[in-house]
């Protein structure tokens, strides 16, 4: 008998009853590359490193809506410098609170505070505190020949929030609590392996997509959830790779993305395709291509984070900007140690006091180099004006 498409069981199945040996390899393979990553990075290189990730996150889930925002631009949008020109100083506005809701995740996840990713409370957090700055234009939402405005952290509830995205119809408005409560009971990862939780990670990325529980901002809220679900699983390296980036890109095309999660909507196909509402074949096939995409990504970051290889476009990067030869020898030192003390400048570079110093001024004022506070001690420091040398092929412009 087939299922009611207003019961929560129509995002089922949730999970694999059986592991394809393909996703069993994927898992494996993803958990061992993860951990690879940052092995020769000090960490406070690799903390600069990941606000970088950052940054390359949110450009990238910006694209996937079709805003096109530069990484100049975010990097100013986090400096408070926005635009006049009210559609782009909206689009920084989601960029900002992008970064900032990131890392707070970052931080949440670090201090072994992260609350459980797909829970109703964390899911309704991430949406208020994406949309907190909001200028009032960004509320409206347009539905036909319907207008209303969005509350942030509120599911839709009323018949004028009903919607449809593409061909699929998404429950009704009325039922989404009760969608989202079987949501959070099926994805909550507390309960499951390390195995299961990636699994988890992939599947609950597109069922919250189907779920569609807010009337705008829904796939931001879940790549959010989904790094989230990464740093729980084990597999998120301290935030020096992202998944936006891999779904954004796709393996195959730009439209991979779209493609797969229109895929799994399919319903079911028979007596041989599983025994929920929806089609095992297409959840098992989503799986696959999102771990697949997970796994090009960590392995792309760790080849461009690889230590002899950064220190290399390191040393490029001084002769490109016509800086000293001695720069790079405070750089380098910098990359192994993660911060270096302003007094050590002569005794790295072999200069003598004045001309150190001096070196040391062109790399801050570089703006390669940065410190906390006006003599205290430097770190590596990623903006945009090194990272299309530094990291090639990182941004989509490159």
């Amino acid at each position: 008998m087939p299922l009611s498409i207003e019961t929560p069981y129509r995002i089922e199945p949730c999970l694999l009853e059986s592991i394809p040996i393909g996703i069993t390899d994927l898992i494996a393979n993803l958990t061992a590359s993860s951990e690879r990553i940052a092995n020769r990075l000090h960490p406070r290189t690799a903390a600069s490193l990941a606000e970088l990730v950052r940054i390359m996150n949110c450009y990238y889930s910006n694209l996937i809506e079709g805003h096109n925002t530069k990484p100049r631009d975010i990097e100013r949008a986090l400096a408070d410098d926005l635009e006049k020109d009210e559609l782009r100083r909206d689009f920084q506005i989601e960029a900002r609170a992008h970064v900032r809701l990131q890392r707070t995740i970052d931080r949440l996840y670090a201090a072994g505070h992260m609350p459980e990713p797909a829970s109703i409370e964390f899911l309704c957090w991430l949406h208020r505190e994406f949309y907190r700055d909001a200028s009032e234009s960004m509320l409206w939402i347009e539905n036909g020949d319907r207008r209303f405005r969005m509350e942030p952290g509120e599911f839709r509830s009323r018949s004028e929030h009903d919607v449809s995205v593409g061909r699929h119809i998404p429950p009704r408005s009325e039922r989404v609590d009760e969608f989202m409560r079987y949501f959070e009971q099926r994805y909550r990862l507390a309960t499951m392996g390390k195995g299961a939780q990636i699994i988890a990670m992939a599947a609950s990325h597109h069922r919250l997509a189907y779920i569609h529980p807010f009337p705008d901002g829904n796939g931001r809220v879940s790549r959010l959830m989904s790094h989230a679900m990464g740093l729980t699983a084990g597999i998120g390296a301290s935030g020096l790779w992202s998944v936006s980036r891999g779904l954004a890109r796709g393996l195959e095309s730009r439209q991979d993305y779209k493609n797969k999660m229109d895929y799994a909507d399919t319903p079911r196909q028979g007596d041989l395709d599983g025994r929920g509402n929806l089609s095992q074949k297409a959840l098992v096939e989503f799986i696959h291509w999102f771990l697949e995409v997970c796994l090009d990504q960590v392995n792309f970051m760790t080849g461009l984070f690889e230590f002899d290889r950064l220190a290399e476009r390191l040393k490029g990067y001084v002769e490109s900007q016509g800086l000293k030869p001695e720069a790079f020898f405070i750089l380098e030192r910098v990359l192994i140690q993660g911060e270096m003390p302003r007094g050590e400048a002569e005794r790295i570079t072999g200069l003598k006091e004045r001309s150190a110093r001096m070196v040391l001024s062109s790399l801050i004022n570089d703006g390669i180099l940065q410190s906390e506070t006006p003599k205290g001690p430097v770190s590596l420091h990623f903006g945009s004006g090194s990272v299309e040398f530094l990291f090639p092929k990182l941004f989509a412009e490159n």
